[in-house]
C-alpha cells in the first residue's frame, strides 16, 4: 500500500485555486480589453462595459488571494545553495536526466523563482492599475504617468501569463504534483525522488 505524506493543508489549496479562478478571470477580461482580436472574450462577462468594470475587481481580489497564499508558503520560497546547485543541472532535468539532480527542499529553484515572478508581477498589475483605473483613481495622475502605468501593466501581464502557463506544464510534467494541490498529499516515493530534503525534514531524517 502506497503511504501518503502531507504537501498542502485545505486552507491553502482552496486559497490557490481561488487565486486561480480570479487569474483566469481576471487575465480574460483583461485580453478582452487589451486587444479588438481577443474582444470576444468580453461575452464571458456581460459584454464590453461589463468587462470593463469587472476586470480590476477581479484584479483586487487576486492580488489579495495571493496574499494570504504567501504568507502560507513564502518561508519555504527563500533561496538557498542547494536551490543554486539545482539551477545549474537543470539543463540536464530538461534532457530528461533527473536522476543526478541536486536533492532540494519543498520547492525547487524553478518553483520558487516561478514565486517570486508572480508577487512582482502581481504588486506592478495593482500598482499600475490603480493609476488608470476609472473613474476611481486616474484623475488623480498625470496622463504622462497614466500612459507609462499601462505600459508596465501589459508587461507584467505577459509575464504573469507566461510564468502560469510555466506552473501549469511543469505541474503536469511531473507526475504526481496535480494530486498534491487536488487532494493535498503526494506519495512518499514521490516525496523521496523529488524534494529528499523536504522528505527527510517531515520525517525526522529517516
Amino acid at each position: 500500500m502506497t503511504k501518503l505524506i502531507r504537501r498542502y493543508e485545505d486552507r491553502t489549496r482552496l486559497n490557490h485555486w481561488a487565486v486561480a479562478i480570479l487569474f483566469i478571470c481576471a487575465g480574460l477580461s483583461g485580453l478582452a480589453i487589451f486587444h479588438p482580436s481577443m474582444f470576444f472574450f468580453s461575452a464571458l462577462f456581460g459584454g464590453g462595459s461589463w468587462t470593463r468594470i469587472l476586470h480590476p475587481f477581479f484584479g483586487v481580489l487576486m492580488v489579495l488571494g495571493f496574499v494570504f497564499l504567501f504568507f502560507q508558503v513564502w518561508r519555504d520560497n527563500f533561496w538557498t545553495r542547494e536551490d543554486t546547485a539545482w539551477l545549474k543541472h537543470s539543463p540536464d532535468l530538461l534532457k530528461g536526466e533527473e536522476g543526478g539532480m541536486p536533492p532540494v527542499g519543498k520547492y525547487n529553484a524553478g518553483q520558487k523563482a516561478v514565486f517570486w515572478i508572480f508577487g512582482i508581477s502581481l504588486i506592478l498589475l495593482l500598482v499600475t492599475g490603480i493609476m488608470f483605473w476609472r473613474p476611481w483613481f486616474a484623475d488623480l495622475f498625470p496622463i504622462v504617468v497614466r500612459r507609462f502605468a499601462v505600459l508596465i501593466h501589459a508587461i507584467s501581464a505577459v509575464v504573469l501569463i507566461i510564468s502560469v502557463i510555466i506552473h501549469i506544464y511543469a505541474a503536469i510534467w511531473v507526475k504526481g504534483s496535480v494530486q498534491a494541490m487536488t487532494r493535498g498529499t503526494v506519495s512518499e516515493s514521490w516525496a523521496r525522488k523529488h524534494h529528499s530534503l523536504w522528505y527527510r525534514k517531515i520525517t525526522g531524517g529517516k
